[in-house]
């Protein structure tokens, strides 16, 4: 006698699903894809009547486990020839400031693990990406790949520099007039020969050095090409930079360093060297980190409000229509403390 087979389970449908939550197909179809436009409890409902019934829906969830109202994926690009380093204490502070407008605006965040070098990593990262929107901190060399970029996927908003042909939102400090404002007060202390630390082909440091430029030209200080001296965003980098114009018998007293990083490494070769700060040279940084702050003397630098950077780049990315959201600059404020004299 042959046994009896017992019936198998049939599938659930997208129909099965709206007659026992109450809604429409469409409405669980929306919800299983997390669109925004279904209310966070109608889709918490919904997937929860979803995984009861085994409904493959995995992949269209959101990449958050709190079936928040958003997701957002923030990505750092690695600068020129370089890996990129998510301990740096700015991007700290700014992802701080993107959590708590995200958390505020009820979103998830992710930090992703890829780090794009060209504009094939920029089109993975958003192809490949469940988040509704992408954050990217950091133009590196890029900025031609993110404009096309922008012409196929317009979900992303980058922290950076400020480009006249940008074709996507882009969010930064107005690195021109820090850089001329940290300069224009070492000029006014009298300092005539005021060395320039920083990766000048990185663009928001180019723009520094800018408004570096800028700064000398109107105090009537002669530029002098050597005393422009390559550190990358990094405490060892500014030491060991300001390590070899000391040894090649450079003479300069001020130093405006591109990041506090940088600043703070200066510092360093300087007292080493036996040099005094601020009264043999004077030291102005970039960013104003915590550590800024706590260094012996306490550093002058050039302020970015960096819960706010935060809070903009949230809300262009979760507020933003059919096209890319409007770039925007943040002032900058100079914080004068010990290292510069004054």
């Amino acid at each position: 006698m042959n046994a009896t087979r017992a019936p198998s389970r049939r599938s659930a449908t997208l129909e099965d699903i709206a007659r026992e939550a109450g809604v429409s197909v469409s409405t669980v179809s929306r919800a299983l894809n997390d669109s925004p436009s279904v209310k966070r409890r109608t889709k918490q409902q919904i997937w929860q009547i979803a995984r009861a019934h085994d409904y493959e829906f995995r992949a269209s969830m959101p990449a958050g486990p709190s079936g928040a109202d958003a997701t957002i994926a923030v990505v750092v690009p690695a600068p020129q020839a370089r890996e990129s380093r998510v301990s740096d204490p700015f991007f700290l502070e700014l992802l701080a400031g993107i959590a708590e407008a995200a958390r505020e605006r009820n979103a998830d965040l992710l930090i992703s693990h890829l780090s794009p070098r060209a504009g094939e990593d920029l089109d993975y990262a958003m192809s490949t990406s469940r988040a509704t929107g992408v954050i990217f901190i950091g133009q590196s060399s890029l900025h031609h790949a993110f404009n096309a970029l922008a012409a196929r996927d317009n979900r992303f908003v980058v922290w950076g520099a400020e480009f006249p042909d940008a074709q996507y939102c882009a969010i930064g400090s107005d690195n021109v007039a820090g850089g001329r404002r940290a300069t224009a007060h070492l000029a006014r202390l009298g300092r005539k020969r005021i060395l320039f630390l920083g990766d000048t082909e990185a663009p928001e440091a180019e723009q520094r050095f800018r408004g570096y430029k800028q700064a000398l030209e109107k105090a009537g200080i002669r530029f002098d090409d050597e005393l422009i001296v390559p550190a990358h965003f990094e405490v060892h980098s500014g030491e060991a930079a300001t390590r070899s114009a000391i040894a090649r018998g450079l003479k300069f007293d001020a130093v405006f360093a591109a990041s506090d990083l940088i600043a703070i490494g200066a510092i360093r070769a300087l007292t080493r060297s036996g040099l005094s700060v601020p009264g043999d040279v004077s030291v102005v940084g970039y960013d104003n980190i915590p550590a800024a702050r706590l260094v012996t003397p306490q550093l002058t630098t050039i302020d970015q409000d960096a819960n706010l950077a935060g809070r903009m780049l949230v809300s262009k990315l979760i507020d933003r229509g059919d096209g890319p959201a409007v770039s925007e600059r943040l002032e900058t404020s100079l914080l004068i403390r010990e290292s510069c004299g004054g």
